[in-house]
């Protein structure tokens, strides 16, 4: 694909950086960003050499929404929103793991990869749901969030009506959502919807990255992609002795990949372990996503 809003390059350990590349438009989200967004994040899923994926902003914001264009747009048109942005042509990253996550944004949720927000500036609307399903989330200080949206006339967007109450309680998630304020990098901290805030500049996605390069460096990726999809599957019920049950089994799995061996061996030597890329057919045959599925389901 000929990349015009997005760039991304994977450094040699593993660590990949995704760049939305409009800063001229606050890297405004359009469906041209959405296209590319989505196939980057097919390929870098698609790769066992990539180990976890870093996402931010080209310049002093990370994204401020929706393009005022196209938001001027729906003013006078009569099309239906939805069969607007939903769109079949486009790459389906992350699909296929659970019935649940194969709809926009929440997609990430079934790569295999970890994916980390770096939001080094203005975050607003459908750029807050999309750090939202990211799996961690840094914030760069002083940086400001608003989903805007009710302040535009417009209910909760993209599932964050559903993720929010769940990352952050039910307060927390009612202020943000019901007021649309603009709260900053800190005060999002202390609610827990950043992990850390680190100083703005050209220092802070290196800050970010050194969370990317210890899982890069130090996290068995089989073990990385089983938890990941642990995290999401128990999310989605309640039954903890269901959850200890699966672990159990999953376990069992793990055990048999060489993953754990090396990890014994290097902690036993007190070293860093070499853990091997990912055998990303080794993932399908001993744990194919159906068996994330069903566990909803019993």
């Amino acid at each position: 694909m000929d990349l015009k809003v997005t760039r991304f390059e994977v450094a040699p350990n593993g660590v990949a950086t995704v760049w939305l590349t409009r800063p001229d438009r606050g890297n405004s989200w359009t469906n041209r960003m959405n296209a590319e967004y989505r196939w980057i994040m097919q390929q870098l899923d698609a790769d066992p050499a990539v180990r976890v994926a870093v996402v931010t902003g080209e310049g002093r914001q990370f994204c401020v929404g929706a393009d005022t264009q196209a938001l001027d747009f729906y003013t006078t048109s009569r099309d239906e929103y939805a069969s607007t942005v939903d769109r079949s042509d486009l790459e389906r990253p992350g699909h296929g793991v659970r019935p649940e996550f194969d709809h926009d944004l929440v997609w990430h949720w079934g790569l295999r990869l970890p994916v980390i927000a770096a939001i080094n500036g203005a975050c607003a609307g459908i750029g807050m749901a999309l750090v939202s399903f990211c799996d961690l989330r840094f914030g760069a200080a002083g940086a400001k969030f608003t989903t805007a949206a009710p302040r535009l006339g417009l209910p909760a967007e993209y599932g964050l009506a559903w993720v929010l109450p769940r990352l952050i309680g039910l307060t927390a998630a009612s202020d943000i959502l019901l007021t649309g304020r603009v709260l900053t990098s800190e005060q999002l901290h202390t609610y827990g919807y950043l992990n850390d805030v680190f100083p703005s500049g050209e220092d802070f996605l290196e800050r970010v990255r050194e969370t990317a390069n210890h899982i890069a460096e130090q996290v068995s990726p089989a073990a990385a992609a089983t938890t990941k999809r642990q995290l999401y599957a128990d999310l989605l019920h309640h039954d903890v002795g269901r959850a200890v049950e699966h672990s159990k089994s999953l376990i069992g799995v793990l055990m048999r990949n060489p993953d754990f061996k090396e990890g014994v061996a290097a902690l036993a030597a007190r070293r860093t372990p070499d853990f091997a890329n990912l055998d990303l057919d080794w993932l399908v045959e001993a744990m194919p996503p159906e068996t994330f599925a069903k566990e909803q389901s019993r």
